[in-house]
């Protein structure tokens, strides 16, 4: 595919893991495109895999890892509130060259996962925790909390994940005020401005 081709070109770090892995996939019998600014691999126009590289390492993402049996203890978890999507990481050419067999099976079980039309239970908003400062900015101020739970859920799961996610309390305070207006216009965190 043109654009996958473009996006190798490109690359600086992690281009031959990136054309191994996307030989890997396409022997494997999926499909080629580009989502996300990624290649991305599909079976019968469902998301198998994404290939994608970062700083310290490539991966190989399993869009829906979390279904897979992993055998091999290769899956990562990105971060703890990713349910669904899963990687498998690697620091050099070596490493993808030495898995590649374990790397065919992961493709082929995830394959069957869409065959059998296998989904991720999602958690449900209510069941994320809500950080104690948003707690205490909704209490204090009703006008904010009609507005935040007039959100859609998956908006106020994108605040609630992007406040918990700062460690510190004065982080989390911050986020929270810079966010307010965006909560009041019924936006979510990464809503664009028209």
């Amino acid at each position: 595919m043109e654009k996958v081709d473009q996006y190798i070109e490109k690359i600086k770090n992690w281009k031959e893991e990136t054309i191994l892995l996307r030989e890997i996939c396409l022997e494997c019998g999926l499909e080629e495109n580009f989502k996300w600014m990624h290649p991305c691999y599909t079976f019968q126009g469902k998301n198998i895999v994404l290939i994608h590289g970062f700083k310290e390492y490539c991966a190989l993402l399993f869009h829906k890892g979390a279904l897979l049996d992993d055998t091999n203890n290769l899956l990562i978890q990105q971060t703890e509130n990713l349910q669904s999507a899963r990687q498998i990481r690697f620091r050099n050419k070596q490493e993808v060259i030495d898995l590649k067999s374990a790397i065919k099976a992961y493709v082929f079980e995830a394959i069957e996962v869409e065959k059998a039309g296998l989904e991720v239970k999602m958690k449900k908003t209510s069941e994320y925790e809500i950080p104690q400062e948003l707690e205490e900015a909704l209490k204090s101020n009703p006008e904010l909390e009609t507005a935040f739970y007039d959100l859609t859920l998956g908006r106020q799961r994108g605040y609630l994940l992007y406040f918990s996610q700062a460690k510190q309390s004065k982080t989390r305070i911050s986020r929270i005020e810079k966010a307010k207006p965006k909560i009041f216009e019924g936006k979510g965190l990464n809503d664009r401005e028209v």
